[in-house]
């Protein structure tokens, strides 16, 4: 096929007889796909027209895709990047069904490039569009390289657990897929209806621990930092500031006291303390009662969390836990809330594997019903009995 021709009203669509979980080694630079009518001067700057191959829209590249396979190509691209889908969600959808389809396009990542329309709409249109993440505009070549090789592990590790609960892969796969997109919708939904109505009655609450932390210290009101959620997309987080301000620079002379144990001579992979010493009175009862985390139900309306799932962590934590072993946390939803806080929250006993075992679990296993279950669970958690 090439670039003129012109496209048909529906996606080719394959009905795949076996799930091929290999995915190749490639080499830098990678081969990326881009779809849209825009210039991605960035990525043309990055990577070199060698590697970039444009199409217009999403039937000619679901057509071009179709033809590498028919002619039994084993390399494919290593990352779809999508052009802002113009009021067209049903097609960036069939686009996302199409891929999903197809054993070999199961786990290329799909992306979407920012734009103040991408932003917009992102916190409705992932579980729809089936999109893996929103690349930022100015994204170096060093970022994009991680991004593209992360994406590729979560999708492959994504599918490798599908086939081992779902052996058939014809009409039952497809039917798992389709329950969890269902899912998927149903608990954007939830998160926004429960976060919209929890801000509004909760405006008091709010204004007066604002007012409290003030009082009580010297610093801003609000606590932000920059944390890695679902695929590992990072994004400001957002929380009532409970320590001294200069509570990072210290970090590093706490190691010693952390709960966690230090996994050889890598890095903890999580940092907890008992009775830190960068806590401020006021910081301490907030974190004890969970109220430091009520901001976190903006991050929930922007689509960058979600009421249930894995906590997003920490940059410093989060890249630790890259590897085969540990990625697939990060195959779930950042939330609030989840199987940690329910299980063992707080306690200081609880190791690191017990913690990424909880949130592996949860990543294989979530559902709409179970996020319920959890939300019912934690209003008893959310006091905790150690000062961690």
């Amino acid at each position: 096929m090439t670039m003129d021709q012109t496209s048909t009203t529906s996606f080719p669509v394959e009905v795949p007889t076996e799930v091929n979980l290999r995915f190749s080694k490639v080499t830098i630079p990678y081969e990326i796909l881009f779809v849209g009518s825009c210039d991605p001067a960035n990525l043309t700057n990055i990577l070199g027209s060698q590697n970039l191959i444009r199409y217009r829209n999403y039937h000619e590249a679901a057509y071009y895709l179709q033809h590498l396979i028919g002619s039994g190509v084993e390399e494919l691209p290593d990352i779809i990047i999508g052009d802002y889908i113009e009021d067209n969600t049903v097609e960036g959808s069939n686009f996302g069904r199409f891929l999903k389809g197809h054993s070999r396009l199961m786990t290329i990542p799909f992306v979407l490039m920012e734009s103040k329309q991408t932003r917009a709409i992102e916190s409705a249109y992932s579980p729809i569009v089936d999109i893996d993440d929103i690349l930022r505009s100015d994204i170096t070549r060093e970022e994009l390289f991680k991004k593209i090789l992360l994406l590729k592990k979560f999708k492959a590790l994504r599918q490798f657990h599908c086939q081992q609960q779902v052996p058939s892969v014809a009409k039952g796969s497809s039917d798992r897929r389709a329950l969890y997109k269902i899912d998927g919708i149903f608990k954007r939904i939830i998160d926004i209806l429960i976060a919209s109505v929890a801000i509004t009655i909760l405006i008091p609450v709010l204004l007066i621990i604002a007012i409290v932390i003030k009082l009580d210290s010297k610093g801003p009101i609000f606590y932000m930092s920059y944390r890695a959620g679902s695929n590992y997309r990072i994004f400001k987080f957002i929380k009532f500031r409970t320590m001294i301000p200069e509570a990072d620079s210290k970090l590093s002379k706490l190691n010693s006291r952390n709960q966690y144990i230090p996994n050889g001579k890598n890095m903890p992979v999580f940092f907890k303390i008992s009775d830190d010493p960068r806590v401020t009175r006021v910081g301490k009862f907030l974190r004890n009662t969970s109220l430091d985390e009520l901001p976190q139900l903006l991050n929930v309306l922007k689509g960058d969390m979600s009421l249930v799932g894995n906590r997003p962590l920490p940059l410093y934590e989060a890249r630790t836990l890259t590897t085969d072993r540990h990625a697939e946390r990060f195959n779930a939803p950042a939330g609030i809330t989840g199987l940690w806080q329910i299980s063992k929250r707080g306690q200081r006993e609880m190791s690191v594997e017990d913690r990424i075992a909880l949130d592996i679990d949860y990543a294989r296993h979530n559902s709409f019903v179970q996020d319920l279950q959890i939300i019912l669970k934690t209003p008893k958690a959310l006091i905790q009995k150690e000062n961690v």
